[in-house]
């Protein structure tokens, strides 16, 4: 790790970086364009360069890369700053997610008692159920945005929270179900590729699947 004897700066280097941004924003005419949305594209592609750094391995990306997902981080909270009706910085980011994760945490900031990593989710749900009363649906608070794979697994998981099962698969997929991740993906390989062949566009069906399904669970809560 880099000390303040190899010349690195002696402050506190999230600090650093923090008023690095803000120098940024003030002096650079590209940065001072930006805007929340703007930046969305931007904050993806970090997100999932870091995700290609971890399944690759190659720590010295997953540092950089990591860098580059806080630098958006730090972005959007320079932009947020300067909001006329509701401004908030990094500093105001960082204690909002430090009061969240110790009320999530009661085992260990509180009186709690969590012996497994289960006891550790029921703490976890509890607590985040608190937090969202005003929700009326289990599937509220799910970012549509995701890519359809990754959201299908989160929309399954809500929809058996409300006591909906996931489809079965039909007669003509019926067979040896993947034994490993590696199966999975040649086998989820394989649809897209039926549906490239058939001029199908593989990740539209996913979504107009979940519609169905998310309709089904709201029916389900009435």
């Amino acid at each position: 790790m880099s000390t303040a004897a190899e010349g690195a700066d002696p402050r506190d280097p999230l600090r650093v970086a923090a008023e690095t941004m803000r120098a940024v924003r003030d002096r650079c005419v590209w940065s001072q364009q930006m805007t929340h949305e703007g930046l969305v594209p931007y904050l993806v592609e970090e997100s999932y360069e870091v995700i290609d750094a971890v399944e690759t391995g190659n720590r010295a990306e997953l540092r950089e890369e990591l860098g580059d997902l806080l630098w958006q981080v730090l972005f959007h909270a320079a932009i947020a700053a300067e909001d006329p009706d509701d401004p908030f910085d990094v500093d105001d980011v960082a204690r909002t997610v430090t009061e969240k994760m110790t009320r999530r945490h009661p085992h260990v900031f509180g009186d709690a008692v969590a012996t497994t990593p289960e006891e550790v989710l029921v703490h976890w749900n509890a607590a985040k159920a608190a937090e969202k009363r005003a929700r009326r649906s289990v599937l509220d608070g799910v970012p549509r945005g995701m890519p359809a794979l990754a959201l299908a697994q989160k929309l399954l998981g809500r929809a058996e929270g409300a006591g909906v099962e996931a489809p079965a698969p039909s007669a003509d997929e019926a067979g040896p179900a993947p034994a490993s991740e590696a199966e999975l993906g040649d086998a989820l390989l394989a649809l897209v590729a039926r549906a490239r062949a058939a001029g199908w566009d593989a990740e539209r069906a996913l979504r107009e699947r979940l519609r169905a399904l998310e309709d089904e669970v709201r029916a389900t809560e009435g």
